[in-house]
């Protein structure tokens, strides 16, 4: 076992969730993502497998948005999360002072669709879009 599987299978037994397999497979490609995305020009963060279990503890989103894990975000205030109450678990926008689920914006039923729509669409913030 590699040691990218061997932090992702820490998250899951952390989480008690399964990690989509195109989640899985970024990771192992990749230590995350951190940059503004043309022609978007949205800013994207994505965040490294090592950092998953901190920043979800340190927002405290399993007390507020139980079955979430947030994977990254905007930068700022807006977490992208998977939304591990439904299956395959889905990404939502949360606010980082949202108090519950019904402010979740969703965004894409898969990292693959998110990444590939990302660059044209940027981050989706509901209806005013």
């Amino acid at each position: 076992m590699t040691a990218i599987d061997e932090r992702l299978e820490r998250v899951e037994r952390h989480f008690g969730v399964h990690l989509p397999e195109d989640y899985r497979l970024f990771l192992r490609a990749r230590t995350g993502v951190s940059q503004f995305v043309p022609p978007a020009d949205d800013y994207l963060m994505l965040d490294s497998a090592d950092e998953l279990i901190g920043i979800n503890e340190a927002g405290e989103f399993q007390d507020r948005f139980p079955g979430s894990l947030v994977i990254g975000g905007d930068g700022a205030r807006e977490m992208l999360t998977y939304d591990f109450r439904q299956s395959p678990p889905p990404l939502v926008l949360l606010d980082t002072a949202a108090d519950d689920w019904s402010a979740a914006i969703p965004q894409a039923p898969s990292l693959t669709v998110f990444l590939d729509q990302f660059p044209e669409t940027g981050w989706i913030w509901g209806d005013e879009d």
